[in-house]
């Protein structure tokens, strides 16, 4: 198992397959509250940070807007490309590495879609990234898990049969990691993946963005965009880039 345990997992069958229940009416919700809140010009152009196949982004672009979207999953991107459709756009990149310099008025990096680094040079070269995407004075969405609530209802072990495939998923919390280790049998071979997210915190957060002039103006809590606490379902920000 390779220590970027996103770059295998993610590019397999049964990540889709494991979480292809995901509250999609959800996630609409979630994106309208947050273009009401944003207010974005006609002609704003969004950048998806890890935007796997696509659903946030073709959405956006439903609304009327002009989306890139870039993941490190291959299989993801060709997924995505094969809905594209005009006004938005879709590659294969990694969000430690800026995409296009000071070009996008608005940046999402949704659904807990960072921490994965093993490093904090990693995480800050991310960060670093997002900033330079962004003009001056652009924003930029980062929604966590919250790491206060996950400490406190860890669920130790549950199974889930999917497809006809039954996951086992242990989960525990390592080294201010929560991780998820997952196995299941497939067509008589057994299958092992991990996943493992840094339980970072708004303060983190904090640290990082003012390194890289970002400056944050908002936080929420869930996806109601209500005030963020330490009960909060989740950890949303918004900061802008200063100059």
């Amino acid at each position: 198992m390779t220590d970027e345990w996103f770059k295998n997992w993610f590019d397999t069958k049964y990540y889709h397959i494991l979480y292809k229940h995901r509250n999609f009416s959800e996630a609409e919700h979630f994106i309208n509250k947050l273009l009401d809140f944003l207010a974005p010009k006609k002609e704003s152009k969004f950048l998806d940070i890890a935007c796997g196949k696509g659903r946030h982004s073709l959405y956006i672009n439903e609304k009327g807007f002009q989306v890139v979207g870039y993941d490190l999953s291959e299989q993801s991107i060709r997924s995505a490309n094969s809905q594209a459709k005009n006004g938005v756009e879709f590659y294969t990149h990694d969000m430690r590495q800026i995409f296009r310099t000071n070009y996008f008025d608005f940046a999402l990096n949704l659904f807990t879609s960072f921490g994965y680094f093993n490093t904090v040079r990693d995480e800050l070269n991310a960060i670093k990234s997002f900033a330079a995407n962004l003009k001056p004075g652009g924003k930029l969405v980062i929604d966590f898990l919250n790491k206060h609530k996950v400490i406190s209802e860890l669920l130790a072990l549950e199974t889930k049969r999917i497809d006809n495939i039954e996951f086992l998923i242990r989960k525990k919390i390592e080294q201010q990691r929560v991780v998820k280790d997952i196995e299941f049998q497939d067509k008589g071979r057994n299958y092992t993946f991990q996943e493992s997210v840094k339980l970072l915190g708004l303060e983190d957060f904090k640290n990082y963005l003012q390194k890289v002039d970002l400056k944050i103006t908002h936080t929420f809590g869930n996806y109601n965009l209500d005030d963020f606490n330490t009960h909060s379902d989740r950890l949303i920000i918004i900061a802008q880039k200063v100059g």
